[in-house]
């Protein structure tokens, strides 16, 4: 059974265990405002708000997510709103309004995931009023939203306008006891299909019964197995319960991720440290995306394309690993073997990745090429890291990309014609034929082979460029370079 609230209305129903929360919406509780449009997690259309009491804070916080790739039983304890719990009779929240007045819907198809990240952009608002509503919180808000019929400019209008309409609130808002009741709930799901260990030993312990079992935390990839490809699961291990997964350990050298720790709550420690690895993350995914994915998913999913992985590469990072045998770990460029083949072992799960602390003097870029500015997967993804020494010559050189080959990878060859040298036109040149001698990049649907070793070559050029500069380049500047750009 799942126990949350609907619209301030609490619930209790079964469902199976690959049950998505738009299936239980629309199949189970009759809720149809929100639509299927993609099943993947990419235009939007099912975009709903969750309320999850993951902290210590009176008021829950209200983040949106892609209804069609989250698993039902993470509603457990939770408090869902959707479109339909926005208006108080026929007076609309201000989301709704501002759309109507700024004319935002065409066919009206997407209008629902629309609403449902202003309302979250609203509340955002409300509990930070003199916080600007500037041009990057709006991407960030309604990046994941797709309209088809290309009606952006009026759908921005009505976002920047939301406080010039009156400020209704639903009616549930009005219960001050809603939160408590929420909070109030279990955490973990009584279903024995789906299951949500507290403890890494709870999980060693579920992962040796059910083997086959998959792992889940923020599932905005394993559940595209359940709505592309159709795949069931009979039973399901939770890893968004387990404390060990959960936390964010600082010690002298750095700093150990718990695997299911989300982007957004690991985000802030990058702004902090690694400035250009926190901008990637506003080119990661969605909103909707980076509120529930997980930096161990994104490891573990070992996808050619992925975005963290060559970072994290050139930073040197190192992975634990966690069994009933217990914990090892391992360099993280030690952990992929193949296309989506990893070390991991039966039995064996992602715990944590850890950031070493960055070196005085160590500069990183980091640039993203792929089709589209929001939510799109990289077809091309390089990270370059290293640091001058006193006399102009290049050292610690780290080289990383993404999308060249089956899994993400260094080019060492490329490190050694640079390391060292200060004579930076000759040094590029050579590892710029370094990269071609050593490396074969794949070809699919995002570019050929031919396209994405002249696209890395280039990345090195831009590089030389930003050292040849003579006064120092942001870091956060055009992290993303799509294929359209002018």
């Amino acid at each position: 059974m799942i126990e949350f609230f609907l619209n301030g209305h609490r619930q209790r129903l079964a469902a199976a265990p690959d049950s998505s929360v738009l299936a239980l919406l629309r199949d189970r509780l009759a809720a149809c405002g929100t639509k299927e449009g993609c099943a993947s997690g990419d235009c939007g259309a099912c975009t709903v708000v969750v309320a999850e009491p993951d902290d210590d804070r009176d008021a829950l916080s209200y983040r949106t997510t892609n209804a069609c790739i989250t698993p039902a039983h993470q509603l457990q304890g939770c408090h869902l709103i959707t479109v339909e719990g926005l208006a108080r009779g026929d007076a609309l929240h201000p989301a709704q309004a501002a759309m109507v007045a700024c004319h935002g819907s065409q066919c009206g198809f997407c209008t629902p995931g629309i609403v449902m990240s202003l309302f979250a952009l609203h509340e955002q608002q409300r509990a930070e009023p003199s916080r600007a509503l500037d041009g990057h919180r709006l991407e960030a808000a309604l990046g994941g939203n797709l309209c088809r019929c290309t009606g952006y400019r009026p759908i921005r209008d009505a976002a920047l306008s939301m406080a010039t309409h009156a400020d209704t609130r639903p009616s549930w808002a009005d219960d001050p006891t809603l939160d408590e009741q929420v909070r109030a709930l279990p955490r973990r799901s009584a279903d024995s299909r789906y299951l949500t260990p507290a403890s890494l030993a709870e999980l060693a312990q579920a992962m040796q019964a059910y083997p086959s079992a998959p792992l889940v935390a923020g599932a905005t990839d394993l559940w595209l197995e359940a709505t592309q490809r159709l795949t069931a699961y009979e039973r399901v291990i939770d890893l968004r319960r387990v404390a060990e997964l959960r936390r964010i350990e600082e010690t002298a050298d750095g700093w150990w991720i718990g695997a299911a720790v989300t982007y957004r709550e690991w985000e802030p420690l990058l702004a902090a440290h690694y400035p250009a690895f926190a901008h990637l993350l506003t080119r990661l995914g969605s909103a909707q995306i980076r509120n529930r994915g997980t930096l161990g998913g994104n490891i573990a999913n070992a996808s050619p394309v992925g975005d963290t992985p060559p970072v994290l590469l050139t930073l040197d990072a190192r992975v634990r690993l966690a069994s009933a045998e217990g914990i090892r770990e391992l360099a993280l460029d030690e952990f992929f073997l193949d296309y989506k083949q990893t070390a991991l072992q039966p039995g064996e799960c992602v715990a944590a990745i850890f950031l070493p602390r960055p070196e005085a003097g160590v500069e990183q870029r980091v640039w993203k090429l792929s089709k589209r500015r929001e939510d799109d997967i990289s077809t091309l993804l390089g990270a370059f890291r290293w640091r001058i020494d006193g006399g102009g010559h290049l050292r610690d050189v780290r080289i990383a990309y993404g999308g060249m080959a089956a899994i993400p990878l260094r080019v060492p060859a490329a490190e050694a014609a640079l390391e060292g040298k200060a004579d930076l036109d000759a040094a590029f040149d050579a590892a710029k034929r370094a990269l071609r001698h050593t490396l074969t990049p794949m070809s699919d649907v995002r570019g050929s082979s031919s396209y994405r070793m002249t696209a890395a070559v280039n990345l090195l050029e831009r590089w030389r460029l930003t050292l040849a500069r003579p006064e120092p380049v942001d870091p956060t500047q055009e992290v993303a370079l799509d294929a359209y750009a002018h």
